[in-house]
């Protein structure tokens, strides 16, 4: 990075890994890649994503790791022109149907493979949901846009929340002076254990239903800022 090679990192075991035990757990990396100067850091959703993450890294000229789970995808079919991705930009997949004023407009923002159960959750929820795609550079214009039109957000990533992508957005909105409440949802500050990758997301809250849960207890109650104090 230093010398600013175009170099591609393909990290295998991105996430959970189960099987591996603790110590192959690929949860990490994002917050020690992500501070390096020069560094892109792509987490696609699925197999098709993953060959044109690949491919648009190959065409740099500087470093980027693409990082992406040991295992099987969620099944999408490749396409065949294998068409690039846009550099540092995402892409909205669902759209909330709660009109502004009349409920709580809430987006959920994924990194990685995450992407497909926060789909399944925001059945539930009508949240909007955006596949970020991109955690270095991030793709300020979408979260800018995403924490102007929406009451909260949410994060998901499959990773350490501490230093993870979403603290990168956090960053962003706090960086513009935007007050909107966020909930980070990933891995906690402890090791992972030895098991079935499934279960251990289950465990975690990150499947749609922990997602869902998790977003409902929450914002159960009416989204509101709290202002400081004022001394007399």
């Amino acid at each position: 990075a230093l010398q600013n090679l175009p170099v591609v990192f393909a990290l295998d075991r991105a996430g959970i890994v189960g099987a591996d035990g603790a110590t192959h757990a690929g949860v990490y990396d994002i917050p020690f890649l992500r501070c390096v100067p020069n560094m892109g850091v792509i987490a696609p959703a699925d197999e098709a994503e993953c060959r044109q993450a690949l491919s648009a890294a190959f065409g740099r000229n500087h470093p980027v790791a693409v990082r992406y789970p040991r295992g099987a995808g969620a099944g999408t079919v490749p396409a065949t022109d294998l068409a690039e991705l846009p550099w540092g930009r995402g892409e909205l997949r669902r759209s909330t149907g709660v009109l502004p004023g009349q409920g709580r407009r809430i987006a959920i923002l994924a990194f990685g493979t995450l992407l497909y159960p926060a789909l399944q959750a925001a059945q539930a929820l009508d949240a909007t949901v955006a596949n970020m795609r991109f955690v270095k550079p991030r793709d300020v214009a979408r979260v800018l846009d995403l924490a102007r039109t929406h009451d909260a957000l949410v994060t998901l990533e499959e990773g350490a929340i501490m230093g993870g992508a979403g603290s990168a957005v956090l960053e962003c909105i706090a960086a513009a002076g935007l007050a909107v409440p966020l909930l980070q949802l990933g891995l906690p500050d402890v090791f992972t254990e030895h098991g079935d990758p499934a279960k251990l997301l289950a465990g975690l809250g990150l499947d749609a239903a922990g997602i869902e849960a998790a977003v409902r207890k929450r914002f159960a109650q009416p989204l509101q800022l709290v202002k400081p104090a004022i001394n007399a």
